[in-house]
């Protein structure tokens, strides 16, 4: 286990360097000036005040040569200054709460849903309920999830008056299960549908079969076998999905101003402060890749028969 360990953190270093790289040539290679993007449309910057600002920021420096420079400081758990001098972390530390409770109330969404209308569908396969799942959850992927969030808002939260439509005011759960519901159905259609795909497939082993004639009551066949068995691939979507979750809310967050870490990102790209942008994206590859490897390790846990050597 301790070599298998080694080996995907050593694995992770050309990831982390890869990606991080192209994130910073992807937002600094924006078009625009951050600095005048900074005084606003109608200011102009004084020649030294801008000099100074570029070499604060080593914006004066070939883009290789900034890259490095961010590095170095990543290296030192140093996410950078934003140019209205606040310190990323910061801003990080006080948005991460709002992005990882909206990304756990849209997972637990996908879990809750996901494996209990899979498991249905597949118990129920060629009924009412196995046709009604497939055909929702076709529906939903050929929605975008923006327009899904839209109308939400005008007929949950304005017409029925159910949960607010912006903000975090009210707290979780009620600021965030609206949101959080939205955001689930990015993936929910996905799971629900492999957690079918993986049931019917345990339904047709030979254990389920044995179990059976052993005189286990098929519900227990279900829960104790069927499901653990069938949890494995399912486990490894949802694991990268909640990456997905905590990288992917930026349009959510706009749509429900909610202050987290995407919607630092899209203000950030709106004001063209790289800094931001480049340091919270940096976290959540590095979320991403935590959990991944998180994973990967309990596999074993799910299933015995799977050993890392």
């Amino acid at each position: 286990m301790g070599r298998y360990v080694a080996r995907r953190l050593l694995q992770l270093i050309p990831v982390v360097l890869g990606t991080t790289f192209i994130i910073y040539v992807a937002v600094y290679a924006l078009p625009g000036d951050p600095i005048q993007a900074l005084a606003g449309p109608h200011q102009v910057v004084a020649p030294a005040v801008a000099h100074a600002l570029r070499a604060r920021y080593h914006l004066d420096q070939p883009l290789l040569v900034q890259y490095v420079y961010y590095l170095t400081g990543l290296l030192h758990a140093d996410f950078g200054v934003d140019f209205n001098g606040t310190s990323v972390i910061q801003i990080i530390i006080a948005s991460w709460p709002i992005t990882v409770t909206l990304a756990l109330t849209a997972w637990a969404f996908e879990i809750i849903f996901g494996l209990s209308l899979g498991t249905v569908a597949a118990i129920r396969r060629g009924e009412l309920a196995d046709h009604t799942v497939l055909a929702g959850t076709t529906l939903i992927m050929g929605i975008p999830y923006f327009v899904l969030a839209y109308v939400a808002q005008i007929l949950i939260g304005v017409k029925l008056g159910w949960f607010p439509v912006s903000g975090i005011e009210d707290g979780w759960p009620k600021s965030y299960l609206l949101p959080g519901f939205i955001l689930a159905l990015i993936s929910l259609p996905s799971i629900a549908r492999l957690t079918r795909a993986s049931v019917l497939e345990n339904l047709r082993a030979d254990y389920v079969d044995t179990a059976i004639a052993k005189g286990l009551s098929y519900r227990r066949v279900i829960l104790k076998h069927v499901l653990r068995n069938s949890l494995i691939p399912v486990t490894s979507l949802l694991a990268i999905d909640l990456g997905y979750l905590l990288g992917g809310t930026v349009l959510i967050e706009g749509i429900f101003n909610l202050p987290g870490l995407g919607f630092q990102i899209f203000t950030g790209i709106q004001q063209h402060d790289g800094p931001v942008v480049v340091g919270v994206s940096t976290l959540l590859v590095l979320v991403f890749l935590f959990v991944n490897l998180v994973v990967d390790l309990g596999y074993g846990v799910l299933d015995p028969r799977i050993r890392h050597v």
